[in-house]
């Protein structure tokens, strides 16, 4: 008789590839959200911006965003400022940068290539 594998943990499983895909897309988004903005924006009100898209998919924890937003800042896609808070310590607020417009084109125009590739492989899939 030959032993089946045990079967895998859907919802593990299911936690890892959200984790792995999300890791992909938050700096797109975070690029998305700051263009769209008329002032420069706090950690905090980036987050709360992204939870209103698509049901929260792209919310997480709050704290996971400020590695991104430092590593878009570092490689010249956004600016940052430390400005006062009406309530509690000051805050960091990002803008986005002309390069950072220039790539956000770019990448719109990668990742809807992407969608589109993947949603046709999906076609008809339960």
């Amino acid at each position: 008789m030959v032993e089946q594998p045990p079967l895998p943990d859907i919802e593990a499983t299911l936690r890892k590839f959200q984790r792995e895909l999300s890791s992909g897309v938050v700096a797109l988004a975070l690029l998305a959200v700051l263009s769209r903005a008329a002032e420069p924006m706090y950690g905090y009100q980036i987050a709360k911006t992204l939870e209103g898209f698509g049901e929260g998919v792209l919310s997480g924890k709050q704290s996971a965003l400020y590695p991104v937003l430092r590593n878009l800042e570092a490689g010249g896609l956004l600016s940052s400022h430390v400005g006062p808070s009406d309530a509690g310590p000051p805050r960091r607020y990002y803008r986005i940068t002309d390069a950072g417009h220039a790539v956000l084109r770019e990448w719109a125009a990668a990742w809807r290539a992407t969608r589109d590739s993947v949603d046709t492989v999906l076609e008809g899939t339960p």
